[in-house]
């Protein structure tokens, strides 16, 4: 039996006004609606959260970041506890662009852990910055996702979702897409590396999405051929047309 499809919007530092946001989740939701065993989850800038979250319908929401500690003196930090009050369910975790500001493989794994705790899904991000051609970078992959996985309890691994998102892929200077042949070579990869941490039963559960320059050309094949339990969408998410396109397709894909 085909697995459900799991596809995430990463809306970044957009839109600039709420009344966007509203409309493309309004978009989103009637979309969502009409597509059978795909679940959508929107992962809006964090001040849009508790409005967007009022009339979710299908729809999940998601947060972008979240912090290590629960609660104290940390000014400009969000809690996963205050996330999960508001009504989030997702959290991604490990983005190349919070790498880029300071996120060490340490701070990575510590949110990673808080996230479980409070019973939220970690969308964890990971992928290489470059390829070689030894194929020496899978074994990067695996030493860093052992090592954000490290100290998670067997009953939390249960909600991990798994996003490779090879880092030279990301945003608007990236270099292109991974193939998905690729694609599907790196998830086999992954999910036995999640075996070997978790057990057959938990590691061939997790949902493993592709994230790298999706868009409505790519999106098919990657969900078709690459075999991708769901998609990680950047930029493309921001335009209604191709997000609403795209949640068809992962439709006619299950």
């Amino acid at each position: 039996m085909a697995r459900s499809r799991l596809i995430v919007a990463n809306w970044k530092l957009n839109p600039t006004t709420l009344a966007e946001a509203k409309r493309l989740a309004l978009a989103a939701k009637a979309a969502s609606a009409k597509a059978k065993k795909v679940q959508v989850v929107l992962c809006p800038p964090a001040v849009y959260l508790a409005t967007l979250l009022t009339a979710p319908g299908k729809l999940l929401f998601g947060a972008q970041d979240t912090f290590t500690e629960f609660e104290g003196a940390f000014t400009g930090e969000i809690s996963p506890l205050q996330l999960r009050d508001l009504g989030v369910k997702y959290v991604i975790v490990g983005h190349s662009e919070r790498r880029k500001r300071g996120d060490t493989l340490e701070v990575i794994a510590a949110k990673t852990r808080a996230v479980l705790k409070t019973n939220l899904a970690p969308i964890i991000c990971i992928g290489e910055d470059k390829r070689d051609g030894d194929g020496d970078y899978l074994e990067g992959l695996v030493r860093e996702l052992e090592f954000i996985l490290d100290k998670v309890p067997r009953q939390a691994a249960k909600r991990i979702v798994l996003a490779y998102e090879p880092r030279w892929a990301i945003g608007a200077l990236a270099t292109g897409a991974d193939t998905p042949e690729q694609f599907l070579h790196h998830a086999i990869f992954l999910r036995k590396t999640l075996v070997n941490l978790f057990g057959k039963e938990i590691g061939m559960s997790l949902p493993i999405l592709y994230g790298g320059s999706v868009n409505v050309k790519n999106a098919d094949s990657f969900l078709t051929v690459g075999q991708a339990d769901g998609l990680l969408i950047g930029r493309e998410s921001l335009q209604i047309k191709n997000l609403v396109e795209i949640i068809k397709l992962a439709a006619k894909a299950v």
